[in-house]
């Protein structure tokens, strides 16, 4: 059996009288594409929170490579190799594309501070070639206050890979995206991803994205997981077409 890289065993987390995670258990291995899916507060950005350790669970424990996580502060998560995008991307929107990148890889790799003049073109050379990934360095000059939403969210989750993360954690890659840009947005998503050996955890309500980009679904409802497994199976399982799709309630 393969060793999993993440592995949340009974997480639990109450806000007041609000189950927000209840005895969860979930694992995750290497290279998984692994979308979460449910209806707003059923539970997936709490699971993100607490895997990225910006609120810590109530109960349970979190490994990642058997190394427990559980409570670490988010900074050190990242720096174990745990990266997230957000799903309002977090960018400094006074600097260009470029400079965000060159930001983004001087905080993870302080050797490579585009202020030293010896290392400057280095440090160029590596930003440009993750934008490139992401076909974004036609608009490396270009001030990110003034990108539209979806290329500030492809720079956001290039930025993301200046971390070399094992795990990146995408919350809602296409909302704010129309329904046209949303295939090529994914498709330039996941060919900039297709080379980093990494798992990649989304969270998506689009179902027609979740079955083209995801190997496995896991779903939510109130807290609680209702289906793990390949997109086929999981979204037509009976609880996903009630609770999450409402294929069942529009009969």
């Amino acid at each position: 059996m393969d060793e999993p890289l993440l592995e949340a065993h009974c997480v639990s987390k109450r806000f007041g009288a609000v189950v927000a995670a209840a005895d969860l258990q979930v694992r995750l291995l290497a290279g998984e594409r692994v979308s979460l899916i449910g209806s707003n507060g059923a539970g997936k950005t709490t699971l993100v929170n607490m895997i990225t350790g910006w609120i810590e669970p109530d109960e349970g424990q979190i490994l990642l490579e058997g190394r427990d996580i559980t409570g670490l502060s988010p900074r050190a998560i990242t720096r174990l190799g745990v990266a997230r995008s957000f799903q309002i991307p977090q960018l400094c929107g006074d600097l260009t594309v470029l400079d965000n990148m060159l930001v983004a890889n001087a905080c993870h790799d302080p050797g490579l501070s585009f202020w030293k003049p010896a290392r400057r073109a280095e440090a160029i050379d590596r930003a440009e070639a993750l934008l490139g990934r992401f076909r974004l360095l036609e608009h490396r000059r270009r001030r990110c206050a003034e990108l539209p939403g979806g290329v500030r969210k492809l720079l956001d989750i290039a930025m993301c890979l200046s971390a070399r993360p094992r795990l990146l954690l995408l919350d809602e890659p296409t909302s704010g995206v129309s329904a046209e840009e949303k295939f090529p947005m994914m498709d330039t998503i996941m060919a900039g991803l297709e080379d980093a050996a990494m798992t990649v955890l989304f969270v998506e309500h689009d179902m027609d994205i979740v079955e083209r980009y995801a190997s496995r679904v896991i779903a939510f409802y109130a807290g609680r997981i209702i289906a793990d497994g390949a997109p086929g199976p999981a979204l037509a399982s009976e609880d996903v077409r009630r609770y999450v799709t409402g294929e069942l309630l529009a009969e």
